[in-house]
């Protein structure tokens, strides 16, 4: 199998069998993953530095106004999708096998946890892996400590509220906190908060 062909096989949304050829696969990408997370981790780097470490990690650049603060933690990398203006602070962790896309402008909190994959429900198939992704539009604040759960939509100019547990869509230019998150209140654009 090729890299390719694994993010193909997840990008489908086809269950990843546990000892299967994909999950095997996987097991590779994460090594990978960790070496290049170690790196970053490891030491002070100048924000360009860490642009690169970056890119390699996930396979692709990052525009120029991308920034990171470590430590920075994934098992994966290469799933993930960053837009222009996006920033990510310290603690983060990104399951992202089943595809972690990250709109323009988008500011991430400490801690936060964006997590893509599912184990099967059936106890004689729990190593089965079903991948979902996570998709975060433009202009979204997600506050420290929350955690977004396979499958989740949040919509433009959203923001979900610290140690938030998002299992569903967030609509755009909504406030959403809690455990399960619930829609708190609109943003009305422009003046604030209604």
């Amino acid at each position: 199998m090729e890299l390719q062909d694994f993010l193909d096989h997840l990008n489908s949304g086809k269950e990843v069998i546990g000892g299967g050829e994909a999950h095997l696969f996987m097991h590779g990408v994460s090594q990978e993953a960790l070496k290049i997370t170690a790196e970053i981790n490891g030491g002070y780097h100048e924000p360009e530095q860490l642009r690169e470490l970056f890119s390699r990690l996930i396979g692709r650049p990052v525009d120029q106004t991308f920034a990171l603060f470590p430590p920075f933690y994934t098992d994966c990398g290469k799933n993930i999708h960053i837009g222009k203006n996006v920033f990510i602070n310290m603690g983060c962790k990104f399951q992202d096998q089943g595809g972690i896309y990250i709109g323009d402008g988008t500011l991430i909190g400490h801690n936060v946890v964006l997590a893509t994959l599912n184990h099967a429900m059936e106890p004689d198939r729990r190593g089965t892996m079903i991948p979902k992704p996570i998709h975060i539009g433009e202009n979204v604040w997600i506050g420290s400590n929350a955690v977004i759960l396979p499958g989740v939509t949040v919509g433009n100019g959203a923001i979900i509220a610290a140690g938030a547990v998002v299992s569903k869509d967030v609509p755009e230019n909504t406030i959403v906190g809690g455990v399960p998150a619930k829609v708190i209140r609109r943003i009305n654009e422009g003046r604030g908060q209604e």
